[in-house]
Formats: C-alpha cells, structure tokens, sequence
C-alpha cells in the first residue's frame, strides 16, 4: 500500500471515530422534543434520557485504557464501532424491542460507551502511528470530526423533522434520527478492518517484525529503523524487570498533569455554550426563538472554520503557543459578554463575545488538548494514563453541565452586580488557570517523536 493511501486510512478511522463522538451526542439533542411528547416525559425523566449517555462515556474511558493493553487500540476501536451501531440501531426502538423509557436509555449508555472507549483510543492510535512531522495535524482530523459530526447530525436531524409532520416526528421520525447514525458507524466498522495495528502496540507485544512493516509503510526504511531502535530502548527501559508502580511520585504526577489539562478543557465554559446555546441566546442575551436557529448555525460554522485553523497549524507554531493565543481569545470573549450582560446592554457585542470565545477554543483547547493527551504519556503508562484523563474530562464535563444551569438561574447570579454573568466569570478564572499550567508544565511537543517527548519527564 502507498504512503499516501495508508495515511488516508488513518485519516479515515481519525474522521469516522470522531465523527461518531459528535453525532452520538448530538443526535439526542435534535430527537428529544419528539421522543418528550412520545413518552410524555417529566423534566428529570428528561435529563436523565438526554444525560444518560454520559454515564457510559465515563464507564467506557476507565475500561479503554486496560481494553487497549490487552486487545490493542484497532480492535478496542473495533469495540466502540459495534457499540456505536447498536446504540444507532436500538435507541430507535424498533418493534421487537419493549417501547419503553428505560430500554432506550439503555442504548444511550450503549452508545456513550462507544463514545467512551473511541474518545481515548482513536487520537493514542492517530498518534502512535502517525509521522512526528504531521502527528499534530493527523490528531486535530479526530478534533475537526468532532465538529463536524455535531454539524452533520444537526442539518440530518432538521432534514428528517422537516419532512415530516408534527405528528409523525413525535411517532416515528425521532427514530429515524437515531437510526440516520447508522451509516456513519457501520462505515467506520468496516474500514477499521483494513487499517494497520498500532506500531508501538505491536512492539509491546514483542511482535517486532509486524511493528517495523507498518512504520516502514509510513516513514520508510531508514527512518522505520530509527524508530524501531527507540520504541525499543524505550519498552526496554519499561519493562526492567520492575512493575509500574502508578501511585510513584514521577508517575502519579505526569498523570495529574495530563488529568488536570483535560479536565480544563470542560471548565472553560465550551460544553456550557454548545449544550445550552439555544437558553444563551434566548434568555441570557435577550434574542427572540425565531433567532436562535439561526445563532447555532452560526456557532456550528464557527467551531469547525477555526478547527480548520488549528489543523494547519498546530505543526507550524507548536501546541503551546496555540494553548496562549487561544486563552487569551477566550478570556476576551467571555468579557465581551459578560460587561454587556453586567451593563444590561446584550446584544450584537454580546455575540461577538460568544463567537470569539468558540474560535478560541476551537484553535486552541478543543483540538490541542486532544494532540498533548496522545503524545504526552510515555509509553509503558499511556493506555492507562488516557484512560484516567478521558473519564476525567467525561467526568468534569457532567459537573459543567449539571451546575451551569443551577449557577445560571440562582438569585446570585440573577440580580446586581453579576446580572447573568457569574458563570463566565468562573469559566474565565479556569481559563487563567490554563495559562499557568501549560507554562509551568506542558512540554512541547511539536516535531518530536513520541519516545523523544519521553524524555521531557526524566529531566
């Protein structure tokens, strides 16, 4: 196989995995009116149906990393793309299944399983087998299919109900929602078939020979040996005879490092705007119902052009400077709205203020965050490192969704001197926050090699 079509496969499997992390979250967004009238849910029946999934998110970022050990990252992506399409197939509830509330949010936390273990295992496979020179880039595909993935499943959800009466969307057409994800997860589980195992996996497993044939098909010979040596020196230097032992200070630390930066990115704010724009726009910044479709449309563009961004440069200028540039961005956003809620004054400044806030983050925080949790651990505690820092964003990401509500409509947060924008007051001292650790403790990793950003942690 070429150079160029093997990298196309991983590109695919980076797109397709990510793809499927977005569609599967949103989809729910766009069928829960329906489903609501069908089951004629209570507010909490509600939330718990919309919210379920995130469950099996967490569950399936703690299973991944020990999943990834013993079976390999192609066959627990494998994994998630079976759980994708049982989710896809299930939540529609077709008529050999009971009709019941309790049967579909079982096929939610299906589904947030896959989320789960394909979040933490799709960008460690993209970095382990992608060449250092492009390995940003590669990661960011997982990021910008993410994206794409909660746009794609936006324009099919509105392209379904459209086409249907009020009626038939609330008695068959938010299964049809469910069931349009079918396509997307059955694809990615073929495709997985024919793309390559990861190189480092392979020689962790002491299957040398198959690990050099695949960083050949990348890299080429010359280049193929090299790395081999240092994979290697590095699994040599492992396995000294000497368990991991995790609770170790050195150890422990790169965890909570990678840890804290991902769950970071949950308290910027992000999850707060994406999954309560609609309340945003209609209640914080003052804009009519006829407005709001437009206004998500519009941060839906947003978040993927800037995605973009991030993908053609985050080789070019590095990880680091992306993290600075887009924290400043973001903190300047956030003020934007906040004084113009303080003031009482919403309006297009107030938008302006959102809009800045989503580029930035998705330059900075949304895809790098991806890049540095692949590239960061080194290779004897990577499975179980990812594994730790995805449940614990999964987990963070729970907390923002639960309390932004709560903080949003308390008597604090409602009268003088906040006025509504207590919330991105908090959010913008978490993003300062990421500016001291990405100084302080993030390496920079541009241009190395997994086993050469290694070596950071010994100094």
């Amino acid at each position: 196989m070429k150079k160029s079509l093997f990298l196309l496969l991983i590109a695919a499997v980076s797109a397709l995995g990510g793809l499927l992390f977005g569609y599967d979250t949103g989809v729910i967004n766009g069928a829960q009116f329906y489903l609501t009238e069908y089951f004629q849910l209570s507010d909490a029946l509600k939330g718990w149906v919309v919210g379920s999934a995130l469950l099996g998110c967490f569950v399936g970022a703690i299973i991944a990393g020990p999943l990834s050990v013993k079976i390999g990252r192609k066959k627990s992506l494998i994994i998630s793309a079976v759980f994708f399409t049982l989710s896809a197939y299930g939540s529609g509830l077709p008529e050999l299944f009971p009709q019941t509330v309790s049967m579909l949010v079982v096929f939610r936390i299906i589904g947030g399983l896959g989320i789960g273990v394909a979040s933490m295992n799709a960008p460690m496979y993209i970095a382990e087998i992608a060449p250092s020179n492009i390995r940003g880039r590669m990661v960011t595909y997982y990021q910008l299919a993410i994206v794409i993935g909660f746009f794609v499943v936006f324009l099919a959800t509105y392209f379904i109900g459209n086409n249907l009466s009020l009626a038939q969307n609330i008695e068959f057409g938010w299964r049809r929602m469910f069931w349009s994800e079918l396509i997307p997860s059955i694809l990615f589980l073929v495709l997985l078939f024919i793309v390559p195992k990861s190189p480092r996996w392979l020689a962790l497993k002491g299957r040398d020979k198959d690990a050099l044939a695949v960083l050949q098909q990348i890299n080429g010979d010359e280049v193929a040996l090299k790395e081999m040596k240092d994979i290697k020196a590095s699994l040599n230097e492992a396995n000294d005879g000497v368990d991991v032992n995790y609770f170790s200070k050195a150890i422990l630390s790169i965890i909570a490092i990678g840890t804290i930066l991902s769950v970071l990115q949950q308290f910027t704010g992000i999850n707060a705007v994406l999954y309560y724009g609609a309340d945003i726009f209609e209640k914080a910044l003052g804009f009519g119902k006829e407005d709001v479709l437009l206004q998500q449309i519009l941060l839906a563009f947003v978040n993927l052009v800037f995605t973009f961004v991030a993908m053609f440069t985050v080789d070019k200028f590095g990880r680091k400077p992306l993290l600075y540039i887009g924290s400043v961005g973001m903190v300047v956003g956030f003020l934007l709205l906040s004084i113009t809620l303080q003031q009482q004054n919403v309006g297009v400044i107030s938008l302006i203020g959102v809009l800045v806030f989503i580029a930035s983050f998705a330059l900075s925080m949304g895809p790098v965050v991806w890049v540095l949790l692949a590239e960061m651990f080194p290779n004897k505690i990577r499975s179980v490192a990812m594994s730790v820092a995805v449940a614990a964003q999964w987990a963070a990401n729970y907390v923002v969704s639960q309390s932004f509500p709560v903080v949003m409509g308390s008597e604090t947060n409602t009268s003088e001197p906040w006025n509504g924008s207590l919330p991105y007051y908090i959010f913008i001292g978490f993003i300062l926050i990421i500016v001291f650790v990405t100084y302080k403790f993030i390496p920079e990793t541009k241009g190395k090699s997994l086993e050469e950003i290694e070596e950071f942690w010994k100094k």
